[in-house]
C-alpha cells in the first residue's frame, strides 16, 4: 500500500484553514494535512525544529503557502526554500488572497510552482482546493527524497 504524503498548509486565517481541510476531506483526499500559523512555524516543520523536532521523516507532497502572514511571510518562506539544497525541489503553491502583480511576479521569480488566488465564493474555493490537492498530492511526481 502506498503511503500518502502530508500536505503542509501555512495559513494564519483559521477560517481558511478550516475551509481548506474541509475541501480536501470532502473530496476524499486522505492525505494528512498539517496546518501551521505562519512562516516561522512552516520553517520549523520543514527543518525538524521546535515542536516538529521528533516528527516523522519526510517532506510534504506540497506546501500550500499564504503570502500575508505574521512573523515571516510566504515570500520569505519561498525564498528560503528555493535557496536550501534539501528543500529547493519541494512543490510550493501560493494559495493567497493577494492579486497584487508585484507579489505574483516575485513568487514566480523565486520559483513557485503555482499561484492561486483564493476564490471568494465558497463553492469555487472548495473546487480550487480540491483540484490543487488532487494534482499536487496524488498525481504529481517529484524528486524529493525522504
Amino acid at each position: 500500500m502506498i503511503e500518502l504524503k502530508t500536505i503542509l498548509l501555512a495559513e494564519d486565517n483559521p477560517n481558511d484553514v478550516e475551509l481548506t481541510i474541509e475541501a480536501l476531506t470532502e473530496n476524499n483526499l486522505a492525505n494528512n494535512v498539517i496546518a501551521v500559523n505562519d512562516g516561522v512555524e512552516a520553517m520549523e516543520y520543514l527543518r525538524y525544529e521546535g515542536k516538529y523536532k521528533q516528527r516523522k521523516k519526510g517532506q510534504p507532497a506540497v506546501l500550500l503557502l499564504d503570502i500575508k502572514m505574521p512573523r515571516m511571510d510566504g515570500i520569505e518562506v519561498l525564498q528560503y526554500i528555493r535557496s536550501d539544497d534539501q528543500l529547493k525541489m519541494l512543490p510550493v503553491v501560493m494559495l493567497t488572497s493577494s492579486r497584487e502583480e508585484p507579489d505574483l511576479k516575485k513568487c514566480y521569480a523565486l520559483g513557485v510552482n503555482a499561484y492561486v488566488v483564493k476564490p471568494v465564493n465558497f463553492k469555487d474555493f472548495l473546487d480550487a482546493v480540491k483540484h490543487i490537492g488532487v494534482f499536487w498530492a496524488l498525481l504529481n511526481e517529484h524528486p524529493i527524497k525522504d
